[in-house]
């Protein structure tokens, strides 16, 4: 008979499963691209931290026209959203804790799957892909948001050193994939951040998007807690000229009750997915 424990874990499972429930495959035949030591398999590893940041990053993103233009015009986000949001986990997953050679494998495939990415902008400026203008900030906005997210609700008093250890790991990932700048510090990527805000933009499109990753429903209705609290997690996490760009507010006293909440959560995820549990789905 399942646990209270075990089926938490197995719904929280079910979100990032491949399509027939398959687990995401990650080969181990070395330690990778970092190694079990490395700051990116502490924060890559915690579950709710690391869906609060993608959430923030995705909307941080999407103000970039050149990469709202290519999900716009090349990704099938709008028709599958959870597919795509499934894959960019299982990217995560094998190019963190997958060893060498299955990480580079997996940026190899993304790098030729942006080849073919390209159009035009509305306003006629052409657009690629693997821009390494536009890689660079998918990159710093994934990193800085994935960061802040486990700073907030699992070390909010992370050293300075592990937080530039981070991002030294992270600019390999980025350098592969072709971004250029990429920050190897913690307030270097602040830098960039700060430094790209006169490029970005937030029009109907940016809306379409932001609402239908906003107002997506839950995996399961089991969830539903779990999913309508790492969304508001998600918005409070941006920075807030971001959130005024998106029209999105969120008031001191919501705040406090979406950080509180989500801590709360977080600890239950990890309880969850602990090692140890005493009845695997497959037993079950």
């Amino acid at each position: 008979m399942p646990t209270l424990r075990d089926t938490i874990g197995d719904e929280i499972r079910r979100i990032f499963a491949e399509p027939g429930g398959q687990t995401i495959e990650i080969s181990r035949n070395d330690a990778g691209l970092f190694g079990p030591g490395s700051v990116s398999w502490q924060v890559h590893g915690d579950v709710t931290s690391m869906m609060i940041g993608g959430i923030a990053s995705l909307l941080l993103q999407m103000l970039d026209p050149r990469v709202l233009a290519g999900v716009w015009d090349h990704s099938v986000f709008r028709q599958d959203m959870r597919g795509r949001l499934r894959r960019t986990a299982a990217f995560l997953a094998r190019t963190t804790y997958g060893d060498r050679e299955q990480a580079l494998g997996e940026i190899s495939r993304i790098r030729r799957i942006h080849d073919h990415v390209r159009g035009t902008l509305p306003d006629g400026t052409p657009y690629h892909a693997n821009d390494p203008a536009s890689l660079a900030w998918v990159h710093v906005t994934e990193s800085l948001c994935f960061l802040e997210g486990y700073i907030r609700y699992r070390k909010p008093h992370m050293s300075g050193a592990e937080r530039d250890r981070y991002f030294a790991e992270m600019a390999q990932i980025g350098k592969l994939l072709g971004a250029d700048p990429v920050p190897f510090t913690y307030r270097e990527a602040q830098r960039l951040v700060h430094k790209s805000r006169p490029m970005l933009r937030f029009d109907e499109r940016t809306r379409e998007i932001a609402d239908l990753l906003l107002r997506q429903p839950p995996a399961t209705s089991r969830l539903a807690p779990f999913h309508h609290m790492t969304m508001q997690a998600g918005v409070d996490l941006l920075p807030r000229w971001a959130r005024s760009m998106h029209g999105l507010s969120i008031s001191l006293p919501a705040r406090l009750a979406v950080r509180g909440g989500t801590t709360g959560i977080a600890a239950v995820t990890r309880w969850a997915l602990a090692p140890g549990r005493t009845v695997r789905a497959a037993e079950a």
